[in-house]
């Protein structure tokens, strides 16, 4: 429907996107169906598009399928997702891979078909779906705090090829000049590291004190309790201090862009 109104009113996604304060690739997810708009969006885009009401109306049923949504995850998943969902922040440290948070389409895609055991076609789909339908965070508003570590390494890993990691490269471009958003990359030739353990997340549920998730070969782990959250806290402070900038991760970000 978004697609066909546009058209209509002789709009390019691009320009959609402008007058929508959103991404294009927002923008074209949600006309191929990849990602459902937020009732707050159609509500947005009505009188834009001239529909008169049309996309307005879809706001409950839209609703509800966001509500379906939170139960569509894996068992093991579901209970960290629900909580991502409401949480009012979240901050991220990866070394293996870009977060399912900042990853493309085309990422994402290559990351589910290349694991093993292999998926089936209808399972890979779905999960490529699930993945980004929880970007969806970063439209919320009031929005969360998010802030994210990568190691530079995930930078300069072509993962799904080239086009994919130029793609991949730009879409964290965006994530950086968000006012919402945080990142920062850990330099390789960083001497000192605050942890070598792996991947971990922080995250503030509504109305609850801070808790961590881990999730190491398939063995995902919610902790609760305070003074294990509080090293993770401290952790991925020192972190912080040790990565680039936000300004100075942009520009290396850009760098490695114009070198491919």
């Amino acid at each position: 429907m978004i697609k066909v109104l546009r058209e209509r009113a002789g709009m390019s996604q691009r320009e959609l996107a402008l007058s929508t304060h959103c991404s294009e690739d927002l923008i074209s997810a949600m006309e191929r169906g990849v990602r459902t708009p937020q009732p707050d969006f159609l509500i947005r885009v009505d009188p834009i598009l001239g529909a008169n009401g049309v996309l307005r109306a879809t706001t409950d049923e839209v609703r509800e399928a966001l509500a379906r949504a939170r139960t569509r995850h894996p068992d093991w998943f579901r209970g960290f997702a629900h909580l991502e969902l409401g949480a009012v922040a979240i901050h991220e440290y990866s070394n293996q891979a870009i977060p399912g948070l900042l990853q493309t389409e085309g990422y994402a895609r290559a990351v589910f078909a290349k694991r093993r055991p292999l998926l089936d076609e209808e399972t890979l789909e779905k999960r490529i779906a699930d993945r980004l339908a929880r970007q969806q965070i970063f439209e919320r508003w009031p929005a969360p705090t998010l802030s994210f570590v990568l190691e530079q390494v995930l930078l300069q890993r072509p993962f799904g090829g080239r086009d994919v990691h130029i793609a991949q490269l730009k879409r964290l471009l965006e994530i950086c000049q968000l006012r919402t958003v945080e990142l920062q990359v850990m330099p390789t030739w960083l001497e000192e590291h605050a942890t070598m353990d792996g991947p971990f997340t922080l995250l503030t549920p509504k109305g609850h004190q801070e808790v961590a998730y881990t999730e190491i070969q398939g063995h995902a782990r919610l902790i609760t309790g305070p003074d294990e959250v509080r090293l993770f806290s401290e952790r991925y402070g020192i972190m912080r201090a040790q990565a680039l900038t936000p300004r100075e991760s942009l520009t290396l970000i850009e760098k490695m862009l114009g070198e491919l």
